[in-house]
Order: structure tokens, then C-alpha cells, then sequence
């Protein structure tokens, strides 16, 4: 039997190396034909891995290819990425400014006072047809203005994240009376109609977060784990030769031992999508599981993902609870940010009760709305709904016109979902008829065939050459 030892490390010790040794990043666009290649070599520390996929996603960044090895200490990442129309990056601000974002050393979230900060409210609880409207009509009642909004619904769940300022006196919240109000207020809508008797499924929280401190996509990730959308998962674990069901085109996961090195191997199959990869470590970091090694590929419309982890600070892995929790919680993250319905996308002159207007014409024409994000560039609102009937089908573009007569005659497109899972997508294998977990020695797969790269690509280090 093995023995994992794992050393502790005083954290000051450990911030002491990771100032000696900042990141070392390379963005070279001369391995490759058809995308940029962006090399990282960093001291590994949990969480990471998860700040550098956060740093090329926030920008938009379309990654096709990643490769990840760490030896415990020391952590090298390979990203092949391009832009959103699958150009290389030969922007050199673009550049620079990628370089030193991954160079950052990153402090950790803290919260601070009310009054120097933004103020966001979180919503956790039941989906229901018109839930976002009445949460905005209720804010603009209390005479407050949203200067961004995300939500996400998910089996039956809804998570929100609703940015606020004073309606008469733009910028930050100074505290007061006025305010405390809001909690109770949202916490009466999301009550409503709300028949599950169930009060620890459904949370209101108001809070406070200086500029930049706050990643609103991984903090929805962590509302709804806590609210349990996970739960309700369902896993398509193939038949006995691994492949996949005939015509099950959903979320495919497979967690497995692998003894002799004392890893987990996570096997990821998926839809690909932007965003993708981001949301899977996040899931892995927030459950504390460590990444070792890890390939990512997509070919077509196809992604495959492979990890090799180990819960932080833990050698047990016979532990088949947490491995059905996994599996259950990686397949909850990556169909959270699937689009079901009818996308919307608005861009107009922002003002006062703006979502409240758009969410209830939504509403009054019968239509859920699935997936929010809105914000505000200047004085101009950028926004995007996913919006289905009753039946939770494909609705009518007419909507469009109605929209854009509410929001004063700005510009409204409307595009097909263009990453609708079929509902059938998902086996009825639940989480109680999973195979139990065996041990094996991983075979030929994604990453044992892309290993052979990174001595190869690391060895190739140097300035960008446009």
C-alpha cells in the first residue's frame, strides 16, 4: 500500500514562494496554426488553476485545447485559445494586459462595510413563471435602480445575483433604513407561491462587495450547490464497455480510481460551450479537490475533460458517497449555464425600472424566463433572456416587438438557443443504481494521449511574435 504524504506548508511560508516565484507566462503564437498558445508556470496553490480559467474566460476567450501538470509544488499550465470569431490574439494590449492579469497575485474575496460598497442581493428558492419580475418590481418600489442582474434556474431552482443602487442618487449604497427593507421585502416574494414547506431550500441575503472582489458566475455556482440542485441530477454511466447509450446526447461523467498514484480520474463528456472548463474547476475547487493532471479537447460540438484529482488534505478514496457527489455536482454545473428557449438580446438606453418593464412583459405573455444577465455600459443597457412558454418549449419571435415597443424602440435580436439539451438527454439512472466504484489503471484516453505535449510545448518558451 501506498502512503501519500503530504507536507504542511505555513502559509506565510507559502506566500513568501509565491512572491519569489510569480508566474512565468508565455503567450506564443507560433506553435500553432489556428490559435494562440498561452503558457503558464506558477507555485500551485489550491485555487489557481480556477483564477487563471476566471482570467481568459472573463475575457471572453474561446479555449479549445488545455493541458495541465503539477508535481504538488509547482503548477504548468498549456491553454490553446482564440477569440470569439477563432482568430489568434494579435492584439498586443490584449496581450500585455493577459499577461499581467496572470501574473497578479491574487488576494483573496473580502467583504467590506455597506457603505463603501456595491450592494448585491442573492436569491435562492423555487423557479417560477414570473419570479424575476416581481423581484424587480418590488426593488424599483423601494426606489432602488439594477445596475446588473445574473440567474441562472436549474431542476426546478433558481439563483439570482441582483446589483443595486439608489434610484435618486446613483453610485454606491450609503446605509440606511431604506435598505434593510429590501431583504424582508424579496424574502415575502420568493415565499410566495412557494408550496414545498421547505424554508432551508430558499435564501434572501443581502451583501456587500468592494469593486472586483466579487465573481458573480462562481458565486451562483456556489447557490445553487448549497440550495441542492444537484440532487436531482441524473448520470448516464454508458454500458459495460463505456460507451454511451444509443442517442443520449447529455452530460456523461465517470469518476474512477486509479491506486497505484492515489488519484481520482475524472472523465468528462459533454456539449461544448463557452465557458465550459471554467465551470467544471470550479466545481473541483470549491469541493476542494486538488488537480493534478488534466486534458481538455473539443472536437466539433463535442468537449472531453479528464482530471486527476485528490480531495485537499485527504488520502481516502474508497469513499463512494463523495464520488457519487461529484459525478452529481460536475453534471449540475456544466447544464446549469445551458440555454433552454428563446434567446433575447436588448441593448438600450438604460433607466429607472428597465428589467422591471422587459421581466414583465415576459410575464404577462405567459413566458418563464430560464436564464438572465443584464448590466449596464455607460448609459446603455446590455442584456440577454432566454425566455420558454408554460410547457417549457421554443416561443414565438413575435416577443421581439413587444420588447423592443417597451423599451423605446432600442434594437432587439432574437436567436435560437443555440445549446438546447433535449430533456431526454438525461438517464433515467439515478444516483442510487451507479455502478460502484472500481479500481483501475486508467487506459488509453484524452490524457494519456496528450501528455507527450508538454515537454514539448514547455520547452518552448518565449516573447509572443504576432
Amino acid at each position: 500500500m501506498e502512503i501519500i504524504y503530504q507536507p504542511h506548508i505555513d502559509r506565510e511560508i507559502e506566500s513568501l514562494i509565491e512572491r519569489i516565484h510569480p508566474p512565468r507566462v508565455c503567450i506564443d503564437n507560433d506553435s500553432c496554426k489556428d490559435c494562440t498558445v498561452v503558457k503558464i508556470d506558477s507555485a500551485n496553490k489550491h485555487g489557481i488553476l480556477l483564477e487563471m480559467v476566471q482570467v481568459l474566460t472573463d475575457l471572453d476567450l474561446v479555449i479549445s485545447k488545455s493541458y495541465i501538470s503539477s508535481d504538488g509544488g509547482w503548477l504548468m499550465d498549456v491553454f490553446h485559445v482564440t477569440d470569439q470569431v477563432g482568430k489568434k490574439l494579435t492584439d498586443k494590449n490584449l496581450v500585455h494586459y493577459i499577461q499581467q492579469a496572470l501574473c497578479e497575485t491574487r488576494r483573496p474575496q473580502q467583504e467590506v462595510s455597506v457603505s463603501a460598497a456595491n450592494v448585491a442581493i442573492e436569491v435562492t428558492g423555487t423557479d417560477r413563471p414570473g419570479l424575476f419580475s416581481e423581484i424587480s418590481a418590488v426593488l424599483v418600489s423601494l426606489g432602488f435602480n439594477v445596475t446588473s442582474a445574473t440567474g441562472w434556474t436549474h431542476n426546478d431552482r433558481v439563483a439570482c445575483i441582483i446589483y443595486l443602487e439608489e434610484a435618486s442618487k446613483p453610485g454606491p449604497i450609503d446605509y440606511n433604513e431604506h435598505l434593510a427593507k429590501v431583504q424582508d421585502q424579496i424574502q415575502n416574494v420568493v415565499e410566495a407561491h412557494d408550496g414545498s414547506g421547505e424554508k432551508e431550500k430558499r435564501s434572501v441575503r443581502l451583501t456587500s462587495f468592494a469593486a472586483g472582489r466579487h465573481h458573480t458566475e462562481r458565486r451562483l455556482h456556489q447557490l445553487m450547490y448549497a440550495d441542492g440542485d444537484y440532487e436531482s441530477c441524473r448520470a448516464c454511466h454508458g454500458d459495460r464497455s463505456g460507451e454511451h447509450k444509443k442517442g443520449c446526447d447529455g452530460t456523461h461523467v465517470s469518476v474512477s480510481r486509479y491506486e497505484e498514484k492515489g488519484y481520482w480520474v475524472v472523465n468528462v463528456r459533454s456539449r461544448d460551450r463557452p465557458k465550459l472548463l471554467f465551470d467544471t474547476v470550479c466545481v473541483l475547487t470549491d469541493l476542494q479537490y486538488e488537480v493534478f493532471h488534466a486534458a481538455v479537447s473539443s472536437t466539433s460540438s463535442i468537449a472531453d475533460q479528464e482530471y486527476f484529482v485528490r480531495p485537499k488534505g485527504s488520502s481516502n478514496m474508497d469513499n463512494e458517497s463523495e464520488r457519487q457527489k461529484l459525478t452529481l455536482c460536475l453534471i449540475a454545473a456544466i447544464e446549469r449555464r445551458v440555454s433552454h428557449g428563446l434567446r433575447v438580446d436588448i441593448r438600450t438606453q438604460n433607466r429607472i425600472g428597465l428589467l422591471s418593464n422587459v421581466t414583465r412583459v415576459i410575464r404577462e405573455n405567459g413566458l418563464s424566463i430560464t436564464r438572465v444577465q443584464i448590466g449596464v455600459e455607460g448609459e446603455i443597457a446590455v442584456g440577454s433572456f432566454y425566455v420558454t412558454d408554460s410547457s417549457g418549449q421554443d416561443v414565438n419571435p413575435n416577443i421581439a416587438e413587444l420588447l423592443r415597443k417597451e423599451t423605446g424602440g432600442s434594437i432587439v435580436t432574437v436567436h435560437n438557443s443555440p445549446n438546447r439539451v433535449p430533456q431526454s438527454s438525461s438517464s433515467s439512472t439515478t444516483i442510487h443504481e451507479t455502478k460502484s466504484t472500481t479500481e483501475v489503471r486508467p487506459r488509453f484516453s484524452l490524457g494519456s494521449m496528450l501528455w507527450s505535449h508538454l515537454d514539448r510545448l514547455s520547452s518552448n518558451f518565449g516573447p509572443i511574435k504576432s
